[in-house]
């Protein structure tokens, strides 16, 4: 009798500790966002903040790559997947369809601000000023034919020189993001579309054969050249820093705070500038958004009120805290119209 009454007990331990272990895998009390490395300092500082003035958990922020998080988040609406996911561009068909077929239909988007992408040296070095077409020319797989030809060639160039007599004979070294980043899906579409479309016989080929066209403008060489840095921003500065004859592409705001290592190139006679990204005269300018899974607002405590932090006037304002970080605000209408479709927990359509 004895024997059975501790085997008795023994089973309702068990179950128990299963109950228990099962109540706390299907329950978080720290927010989880992951995502784009251009967006992370803005989205750690609001994080830290919400931590220090509320009885809430301070987020958990990691820097995936906007490509990264999006496929983090779009894997389901469980618990163990992300409740949001920074971005440097907009969430592409191909994700939402992933998230729509793994059931993430409810989702918000909310658009921060803009940013800049730059192309950055250091300050020791001479400043650059290139346009779009030398950076296509520099970077891409295939260039036009040296002989004018309307064919392409692998890259033959090795110097800045050789691709425009009026840039220095520096070798080609550039430190610039994967394409699981944002800011690389952003710089070829920036510059290296837009350096590409100089020459109208390339342009043509989009009405003809978009993909092949893609294929030339977007395809970035792989000679060591252009050497993929990983999604460690800083990491990028540091190297420019000790290696002056490198250059390096990354979000405006790490310019904008490491101002006594390095310097922003001119892109087509500007330079990047809070005010040139904000007028709009800084020719590579990208919005820079976050989206919500609506189905765990409820489910994870915070989430509401870290939004509500995150699109306040005191952050995103045009006074707010993270301009001080390098995120060049909205307009006046723009913050109205994103704050009461966070509010409303407006769905994405796309």
């Amino acid at each position: 009798m004895k024997k059975l009454v501790l085997n008795a007990v023994a089973l309702t331990f068990t179950a128990s500790l299963l109950a228990s272990t099962v109540a706390t895998a299907a329950s978080r009390d720290v927010i989880s966002v992951v995502g784009s490395s251009t967006v992370y300092p803005f989205s750690t500082v609001v994080a830290e903040r919400f931590g220090k003035k509320t009885q809430f958990n301070t987020p958990k922020i990691e820097s995936t790559g906007t490509g990264g998080g999006m496929k983090l988040f779009c894997a389901g609406n469980g618990i163990d997947t992300p409740d949001m996911s920074n971005a440097s561009r907009r969430m592409k068909k191909s994700e939402f369809e992933m998230c729509v077929k793994n059931g993430v239909t409810e989702i918000t988007e909310v658009l921060i601000g803009y940013d800049g992408i730059v192309v950055a040296n250091s300050n020791s070095a001479p400043q650059m000023k290139l346009s779009r077409k030398d950076l296509f020319l520099a970077l891409a797989d295939k260039v036009p034919a040296l002989d004018g030809s309307e064919t392409l060639i692998d890259n033959p160039y090795n110097t800045w020189k050789d691709v425009n007599p009026s840039l220095p004979a520096t070798k080609i070294e550039v430190l610039g993001p994967p394409p699981t980043s944002g800011t690389r899906d952003a710089f070829v579409e920036l510059v290296m579309e837009g350096g590409c479309t100089q020459y109208p016989w390339i342009k043509g080929i989009e009405k003809t054969d978009k993909s092949a066209y893609k294929t030339i403008c977007h395809s970035i060489r792989e000679d060591h050249a252009y050497i993929e840095a990983g999604e460690n921003d800083n990491l990028i500065i540091q190297k420019l820093d000790a290696n002056p004859k490198a250059m390096g592409i990354f979000g405006f705001s790490f310019l904008d705070q490491n101002t006594d290592k390095i310097q922003g190139s001119f892109i087509d006679g500007t330079a990047p500038s809070f005010e040139a990204i904000a007028d709009g005269s800084y020719p590579v300018s990208r919005p820079l958004f976050f989206y919500v899974k609506n189905s765990h607002v409820n489910k994870v405590p915070g989430i509401a009120e870290y939004l509500a932090e995150f699109t306040s006037e005191s952050a995103m304002g045009e006074m707010g805290y993270l301009t001080d970080k390098g995120l060049i605000p909205l307009g006046t209408e723009k913050f109205a119209e994103v704050t009461a479709d966070v509010k409303s927990y407006k769905t994405l359509q796309l």
